[in-house]
C-alpha cells in the first residue's frame, strides 16, 4: 500500500486550523467551493471538482484540535476506500504543525503523482488561508 504524508507549519492558532479544515466556510475556501460539509462522525461531506468530478469522505474521526479522518467512498477508483487524515500539533509562538496523510493507496501511479501534488498545494492554501485570510480553492486555480 502508498501512501501520500505531508507536514506544514502554519502561524495561526490550532484551533484556526482545526476549524479551517471541519467547516463549509473553511474547506470551501482552501480546497473548493462546490462543497456540502458535514461536521460529525459518519456524516458525508460533498466536494465537487468540475462537471462530473465529485469526491464524498465520510467523516471517520474528529477530534478537536488534534485530528481529523476521512474515508472517500465515492470519487475516482484509485480513492475509494483510501483515507485522508490530519494531525495537528502545536508549537511555540502560535505555530500550528500539520501533517496530512493520504493513505491505503493500492499502487503508485500517476494519478498518485499527481494527487501528491495536489495535497502539497492544499497545505499550501490552509496556510494562506489560516495566515493571510485568503486560500485558493480549486475554481481559483490555474492548471
Amino acid at each position: 500500500m502508498e501512501k501520500i504524508e505531508h507536514i506544514n507549519y502554519i502561524k495561526a492558532p490550532i484551533t484556526q486550523v482545526y476549524e479551517a479544515l471541519t467547516t463549509q466556510k473553511g474547506l470551501g475556501s482552501i480546497w473548493t467551493t462546490d462543497l456540502t460539509v458535514e461536521n460529525e462522525v459518519g456524516a458525508i461531506s460533498d466536494f465537487g471538482f468540475g462537471e462530473d468530478d465529485r469526491v464524498l469522505m465520510q467523516i471517520v474521526e474528529l477530534c478537536e484540535n488534534k485530528r481529523i479522518e476521512w474515508l472517500c467512498t465515492h470519487s475516482d477508483p484509485e480513492w475509494i476506500g483510501t483515507g485522508v487524515s490530519f494531525e495537528l500539533f502545536e508549537r511555540e509562538n502560535g505555530v500550528t504543525a500539520i501533517v496530512l496523510k493520504h493513505f491505503n493507496w493500492r499502487e503508485l501511479t500517476e494519478f498518485y503523482q499527481w494527487c501528491n501534488y495536489n495535497w502539497a498545494m492544499f497545505l499550501l492554501s490552509l496556510k494562506d488561508y489560516c495566515e493571510k485570510g485568503k486560500g485558493l480553492a480549486y475554481q481559483e486555480r490555474e492548471f
